[in-house]
């Protein structure tokens, strides 16, 4: 359904036809495209597959829709062999203001069951149907790339800390909500493993105080600050391409290798890496990329099979 959906949004005109900005302009679609209500998607070339929170006359807040069309979406683009860079951005004046307390309050404060077990049974269910939203980003083979412009409050922070790459305008800032529950969709364990200082995380989640750009760059919750979001977006795009150039099967293998390694020991790390290599080398891209390389050649240059 994604793939066709794509068809009729892919961005009309090659980047080599058009600049930046007017690509940039391109991607902002006037409405989500079908069959989402709160995403919009587009292919701003043929590889990178552009996701856009799109919810902007309510700040792109998260609302039930939401929470099912990422696990849709991300699963879909999981399987499009055309696929091998996916950008996440948001609509409008923000990048998001996190839950959408209004659409999703029945949910989370009045759960099904007529007594403690079954109300908690039906809770957790709930819970972790929430946790699959952003875990699906952190499993897609495909490296995600975020553009955060402006605020992304709760259940942002959860999204981009999913993304294997964040980035954000200097008016950007990060911030957690005090709303009378401890955040339980991600932030609290992929966080601490993003930012690397235990002290840090410990202080924004217990004060829910607002990280801006320059910290956020410092701490390493973002790795580039941009001044605007044109700029962001173009930046956002211009390493996309860079990735989507190189070798399907060397980068999903690095990211897959990369969560691996996290999760585990260095020995464990090793260990999985030679087994997932001992298939992985036995690709005729190795010796595609050699030769370009030796012939001083960039990868762009290469045709690498769909993965």
């Amino acid at each position: 359904m994604l793939s066709l959906a794509l068809k009729s949004a892919f961005c009309k005109n090659t980047w080599s036809q058009f600049s930046r900005q007017v690509l940039i302009r391109a991607m902002s679609s006037s409405g989500p495209t079908s069959p989402y209500t709160t995403l919009s998607i587009c292919r701003p070339t043929p590889s990178i597959t552009h996701v856009e929170l799109h919810r902007p006359e309510k700040r792109n807040a998260m609302n039930k829709a939401f929470w099912r069309e990422m696990v849709q979406c991300f699963n879909e683009i999981s399987d499009d062999s055309d696929c091998r860079v996916v950008l996440v951005s948001g609509a409008g004046k923000i990048f998001t203001a996190g839950i959408d307390l209004m659409d999703m309050a029945s949910d989370v404060l009045q759960p099904d069951g007529d007594d403690t077990a079954r109300i908690s049974w039906n809770l957790r269910r709930t819970i972790t149907k929430y946790q699959e939203t952003f875990s699906v980003i952190e499993r897609c083979p495909k490296p995600v790339l975020v553009a955060v412009h402006g605020a992304c409050v709760g259940g942002g922070v959860d999204l981009i800390t999913a993304c294997d790459i964040r980035l954000c305008t200097q008016d950007a800032w990060f911030q957690e909500v005090d709303v009378g529950l401890a955040a339980d969709v991600g932030t609290l364990q992929r966080l601490p493993k993003v930012i690397g200082s235990r002290s840090l995380v410990n202080e924004l989640a217990l004060t829910a105080r607002k990280m801006y750009a320059d910290e956020a760059k410092s701490s390493g919750l973002v790795s580039r600050v941009f001044p605007d979001k044109d700029a962001l977006m173009a930046g956002a795009l211009e390493m996309a391409e860079e990735i989507s150039a190189r070798s399907p099967v060397a980068v999903q293998g690095t990211k897959i290798n990369l969560i691996y390694s996290r999760d585990h020991s260095v020995a464990e790390g090793l260990d999985y890496m030679a087994l997932w290599n001992m298939s992985m080398l036995q690709t005729n891209d190795v010796m595609k990329s050699a030769q370009a390389s030796m012939e001083k050649k960039s990868p762009k240059t290469i045709e690498f099979s769909k993965l």
